[in-house]
């Protein structure tokens, strides 16, 4: 163990700590301290058997290293979220997996590249084209009514929750009256250590607690989209749920647990980062009015306000990978089997990259953020969450003159996907 660099006990703390992720700057500051000192190194638990050791990757060049070698660095076998040990093992004695979810955030080649395939063409841009329409009558919609319910409104929970819920949803064959419930469960599989979106309003969870919150969330899920899959297979549609319901790989369909992973992962994430990366623009523009009068005077900043939006706010901070062979990362000899957290909240904001990456900046050129990820395991999604956000945006700036804080802000308790929970804006109808 000797040259290894390993973090102070306090600092460890905060890098797996949901509440430090709802305390934005602190969190940027511990990452810069972290990247300039040890850009990688080792966090090791206080308690032994609390959770396994593992690597915290904060450089930008080398998460974007460890994103693109599949090969050797692996999302399976062990969690693809950072996870306690007593987590595991809840997990693996009520599915026998390690991980409560099976979907395509957790498969290697060979599986991932069929299971990707199988809905990629449906979330290409050429495809996507047809939904334009109705995105912008959604959108006009969505924003009208906060603007009927304004001046002061929260648009976390009048626009940047609901708008991309109801794409997904309708894409995912959900009817209108059962979305209340997706945002639920969503929030408790995502948001299951935060007192707010957990609904436990306690305050710090134990992992047991925590654990219980989400596989109840996953179980829900499971048998809500097991109806929609035996719904689509008699009936099939244009949707990516009749896709998933009928698709074959290999000549066979897909297992139960991997189809209701492919619905969770689409019905899930399709949404939520969305809504965070548009709640982050949307602070970003009302603290800086300047950079709102420009953007609504030049809307060919608009593709630039989404990209900033998103490395920003980086909504999915972190996964987990696990070393197929020995290898040097940053100075670091790191084994076969290391467990690793490529931190994107800590590569988005690395100065070496982004030059004054604090900054919201819709002319940030260029932009080569790491918040879909990079490489095989690239955001299926990527194309729709940029259409969606460009169309609204559209819409915002075509209808709001001016916008500013009515309020704190509050960020998510969370370590996986992060965000704003709450937004109070004050908004001048144009």
């Amino acid at each position: 163990m000797s040259g290894e660099a390993v973090l102070p006990g306090d600092i460890a703390r905060r890098v797996i700590d949901p509440h430090a992720y709802a305390q934005w700057d602190g969190l940027l500051d511990t990452f810069d301290a972290i990247r300039a000192a040890t850009p990688v190194a080792k966090v090791q638990p206080d308690t032994p058997g609390l959770f396994d050791p593992f690597w915290l990757v904060t450089r930008y060049d080398d998460v974007m290293r460890i994103s693109k070698d599949n090969a050797a660095f692996l999302n399976n076998p062990r969690p693809v979220v950072f996870s306690f040990n007593e987590t595991i093992a809840f997990s693996r004695a009520a599915t026998g997996s390690n991980i409560l979810v099976d979907s395509l955030v957790v498969f290697d080649a060979p599986i991932h590249p069929k299971y990707r395939k199988l809905t990629q063409e449906w979330f290409m841009p050429r495809n996507l084209a047809r939904l334009e329409d109705e995105l912008r009558a959604l959108a006009a919609r969505t924003v009208d009514r906060m603007i009927q319910q304004g001046p002061d409104v929260d648009f976390v929970k009048e626009v940047s929750g609901p708008y991309p819920l109801r794409v997904v949803m309708q894409i995912l064959g959900v009817p209108p009256e059962d979305e209340p419930r997706m945002m639920m469960l969503t929030q408790q599989m995502f948001g299951g250590q935060d007192k707010d979106l957990s609904g436990s309003g306690l305050e710090n969870m134990t992992a047991e607690q925590v654990v219980q919150i989400v596989a109840a969330a996953v179980k829900s899920f499971e048998d809500y989209f097991a109806a929609i899959a035996e719904e689509r297979r008699r009936h099939p549609t244009e949707d990516v749920a009749s896709v998933i319901a009928n698709a074959l790989v290999d000549g066979k369909p897909l297992p139960p647990r991997d189809m209701a992973g492919y619905y969770i992962i689409v019905a899930t994430a399709g949404h939520d980062t969305t809504s965070a990366s548009t709640a982050g623009a949307m602070q970003a523009l009302a603290n800086d009015p300047e950079q709102y009068a420009r953007v609504r005077a030049d809307r060919s900043l608009l593709p630039g306000i989404v990209e900033e939006a998103i490395r920003w706010t980086s909504p999915v901070q972190h996964f987990m990978r696990t070393a197929a062979e020995d290898c040097d990362i940053g100075g670091q000899q790191v084994k076969a089997g290391d467990w690793l957290m490529i931190n994107y909240v800590a590569a988005n904001h690395d100065p070496a990259q982004f030059p004054d990456p604090r900054r919201f900046d819709a002319a940030r050129s260029p932009n080569r953020h790491l918040a879909f990820g990079a490489g095989a395991h690239q955001c299926l999604g990527l194309h729709l969450a940029r259409l969606e956000m460009k169309i609204l945006f559209e819409a915002i700036l075509d209808r709001v003159a001016a916008v500013e804080p009515a309020g704190e802000a509050a960020r998510a308790s969370s370590t996986f996907v992060g965000g704003l929970k709450t937004l109070p804006l004050r908004v001048t109808a144009a």
